[in-house]
């Protein structure tokens, strides 16, 4: 009998950990703005976990160290400083259409997402469509995001290690191509509607609609997907713009380079074989959490919360604790090893 009673308090008291008001807003939260608590999450652990296991790395010369370390630090800023200043617009804006979709959503859209269910936000081609649409955000601005973070690491080599390369001098041609009158960017009230608006043009498109109808039952990796597609463009950006750079060493190069495709191909792979170890898993925990929180109306966004929470954490563990110190011997070992073939 005091078995079962323990027993029964100890799967009360995780029911309560299910429903705690405390967790369920982290996760509507997350779901709301998954984009941001992926770059927040990269940017704590770019800042201070991956440069400690770096610079950690044995018989890898300093300098190749600095520059994985500045990279590490530029990329984790300049993801979260374009996240807060493109992710976030759209992820309220798909908060507003949640809220009265009948506003930006034509009527065949809203009977097209809606099909059975009672609201149109508890359809999983919808909610697939605006997961895409909030995650998209991560994937348009990689290029740009590499471009930047190119630009200021010898800011960060200068600043922090004391190492300056001097550029070759600009050309006239150059010059004459940086235009600083024109700016494709009007931050003024006027967004906080023609933002919505637009992004519900997206969703009108009958094209996107079927689309989502189609796979809406994969939203569970819809974030996993986005974060591969997003890190695989962020990575060949990254390479294009480092052997272009005239503000990086040419003998580092290549390092760097190299640094940056194996801790993305050891990441991406490690991250869906542990995704899909923990699968059974996963699926039973949301499961028992669905039926704790059986009747709330907000239990959509909590389920999409932590399908973004899970290969966040999976990804960020793998690449900026785990992976820093192969990536990095790796990386001058190869990089070496061509130069001596040659």
């Amino acid at each position: 009998m005091q078995i079962n009673s323990l027993s029964r308090n100890n799967a009360q008291n995780f029911g309560g950990m299910l429903n705690n008001k405390l967790l369920l807003k982290g996760l509507e939260k997350v779901s709301e703005h998954g984009t941001s608590f992926a770059a927040g999450t990269s940017l704590a652990m770019s800042l201070t976990v991956r440069p400690l296991a770096i610079f950690a790395t044995p018989d890898v010369e300093k300098e190749n160290k600095q520059y994985a370390a500045a990279n590490s630090i530029v990329s984790g800023l300049v993801k979260f400083g374009m996240v807060e200043a493109v992710a976030l617009p759209i992820e309220n804006a798909v908060k507003k259409i949640d809220k009265t979709p009948e506003k930006y959503l034509k009527k065949r859209t809203l009977k097209n997402f809606q099909a059975n269910s009672k609201n149109i936000t508890d359809a999983g081609s919808y909610k697939l469509a605006t997961q895409i649409l909030k995650l998209g955000a991560g994937f348009v601005t990689a290029i740009p995001k590499s471009i930047l973070t190119i630009a200021f690491i010898p800011f960060i080599m200068d600043k922090i290690f004391n190492i300056k390369v001097i550029p070759a001098p600009k050309t006239a041609k150059s010059a004459d191509n940086t235009d600083q009158k024109h700016n494709p960017l009007s931050f003024t009230g006027r967004l906080n509607e023609k933002i919505p608006q637009q992004i519900g043009k997206l969703l009108d498109i009958k094209a996107f609609q079927d689309f989502t109808k189609k796979y809406r039952n994969q939203d569970k990796d819809i974030a996993k997907h986005m974060t591969a597609a997003t890190d695989i463009l962020l990575t060949g950006s990254f390479a294009i713009q480092t052997n272009r750079s005239k503000n990086i060493k040419e003998n580092r190069k290549k390092a760097l380079i190299y640094n940056n495709i194996i801790s993305t191909g050891i990441t991406l792979a490690g991250g869906y074989s542990i995704d899909r170890l923990i699968k059974n898993k996963t699926a039973n925990f949301i499961n028992k959490f669905k039926k704790a929180n059986a009747g709330d109306p907000k239990l959509y966004k909590y389920i999409e919360g932590l399908n973004i929470i899970r290969p966040a954490l999976i990804f960020a563990g793998i690449y900026y604790g785990i992976l820093p110190v192969i990536s990095t011997y790796l990386a001058e070992k190869t990089d070496k090893y061509l130069n001596s073939a040659k």
